[in-house]
């Protein structure tokens, strides 16, 4: 009867470590997807009108937009916790208001580096009235919780764009679900590119750490067997 409690323990923990492994590919699946998505429409460069990145059929969507409008004069958005390149800093963010749309959206306007946490950068509100670039899903937060708060300087410093309470801190009352990331060859603001993946695990090292899952859980069940086998073997010489 013993045995058997160890041998269903081990199955259970076994089913754990599988479960936690096959939800690591399906993590690698989904972003291979995202990644094959995304450098389809950055190479055909269908473009799209701004407005549709309030459309929510298209909220995990990505589309190569191009229109006019302006930037309004609400804080800037720094999302905290950015690395490039091997330094730390923070992603700088305006609300961009389309012609004929219905709805703002945050526009990236790059990353900038964080020298003194007392003195986070800032950025001027752009001129710009013609905008291009991808519409994308906002950065994942992965598992930080989405927090908004507002400096000093009315700035807003955010770790996830998800954070419920930032639009009302940027004067909205909703902001469209996709953000747009400007067109690098466009010269403002901090560093760009297109990568949609930023400070977040690629799908190569989800698949690493499923077989590292799957390697646990054969190896719960590798023991049990030798520990079971080892204890038949010692009642059979009492």
């Amino acid at each position: 009867m013993k045995r058997l409690r160890w041998w269903l323990l081990a199955i259970v923990v076994a089913g754990v470590f599988g479960m936690l492994g096959a939800w690591q590919l399906s993590r690698a699946q989904q972003k291979r997807a995202m990644l094959a998505q995304a450098e389809a429409t950055i190479a055909q460069r269908h473009e799209v009108a701004l407005a549709t990145a309030s459309d929510p059929s298209r909220a995990a969507g990505y589309d190569w937009a191009v229109g006019t409008g302006r930037f309004l004069p609400s804080p800037m958005v720094l999302l905290d916790s950015q690395v490039h390149n091997g330094q730390v800093g923070a992603r700088a963010y305006r609300v961009f208001m389309p012609d004929g749309g219905t709805q703002p959206l945050l526009v990236d306007l790059g990353w900038l580096p964080v020298l003194d946490r007392h003195r986070m950068p800032t950025l001027p509100l752009p001129e710009l009235r013609d905008v291009r670039g991808l519409l994308m899903p906002p950065p994942s937060h992965g598992l930080m919780s989405p927090v908004a708060t507002r400096l000093p300087d009315g700035d807003v410093l955010v770790t996830a764009l998800s954070a419920p309470e930032l639009p009302a801190l940027l004067g909205q009352r909703a902001l469209a679900p996709r953000i747009l990331r400007l067109d690098p060859e466009m010269r403002i603001g901090g560093e760009r590119d297109l990568d949609v993946l930023p400070n977040t695990m690629p799908p190569e090292r989800h698949i690493a750490y499923a077989v590292q899952w799957f390697a646990m859980a054969a190896t719960v069940l590798v023991l049990a067997f030798l520990l079971n086998r080892r204890s038949r073997r010692r009642d059979t010489h009492v």
